[in-house]
């Protein structure tokens, strides 16, 4: 199997927007596709090989961009939350270039739009909850620590696709009052949800680039990743079959 990389530009508001395809070309038919949503710093190539990871499990994959063509950050820039704040503060906007970013992944011709799944790291595990919300036509979404703040507009009822929150309980961003207002809101909209939640862990349990951290409720957890991504592997083959 040789997984192979397509750039895709695609429409929405206030794009263009840019990210990576990855798929197996010889795999034939159409697939299941899922979006990746990427964390405060933007479409990068971390998200690039999740979507490799995930075309090797028969997927199509795509690393999303919610920023904008050339918006990215990272950890030392002055501002690595830049563009997430202006997002932040219009989740109307967000939730329709969330939608652009699904339509775009259904419109590619190696996927099959029936069948369409999208996990998020971080600012992405609250961006999949808000596609759940808002009504987006997939069957599942998987939040790694991902925000649970309720966007300032109402949630469709009921809320449709399958929901897995994998959650670091000791992640200061989403502490145990926020988590159970998740679920509470979860359950209000009629979805099919579960919580994971991995004790001691915390914020950017999956993320490899924050190992050794310093910073209380931050860090990588090999166990918490290991859990995590075996949980979205059976989420997503019971939900995309």
């Amino acid at each position: 199997m040789a997984i192979q990389r397509r750039e895709l530009v695609y429409d929405g508001p206030g794009g263009p927007f840019e990210g990576v395809l990855a798929f197996d070309p010889d795999a034939g038919e159409a697939r299941p596709g899922v979006l990746i949503v990427p964390n405060v710093l933007g479409q990068k190539e971390a998200d690039n090989l999740v979507a490799e990871r995930l075309a090797a499990l028969g997927y199509v994959g795509l690393a999303a961009d919610v920023f904008g063509q050339g918006k990215r950050t990272t950890r030392e820039s002055p501002d690595p939350a830049r563009y997430m704040n202006q997002l932040n503060a219009d989740r109307p906007l967000l939730r329709d270039r969330l939608h652009a970013s699904l339509a775009a992944l259904k419109a590619q011709p190696e996927v099959d739009p029936a069948r369409t799944a999208a996990i998020g790291y971080c600012f992405g595990g609250k961006c999949v909850l808000d596609l759940a919300r808002s009504g987006a036509d997939l069957r599942a979404v998987v939040s790694f620590h991902g925000i649970f703040d309720r966007p300032s507009y109402a949630n469709v009822t009921p809320i449709a696709p399958r929901i897995l929150v994998c959650h670091g309980w000791a992640d200061p961003l989403a502490p145990p009052e926020s988590a159970a207002a998740l679920t509470a809101e979860l359950t209000e909209g009629g979805a099919r949800w579960q919580l994971h939640a991995y004790g001691h862990a915390g914020h950017g349990f999956t993320d490899r680039s924050m190992q050794g951290s310093t910073r209380p409720g931050f860090g990588y957890d090999a166990d918490a990743d290991a859990s995590s991504w075996a949980a979205m592997q059976r989420l997503l083959a019971e939900a995309l079959a």
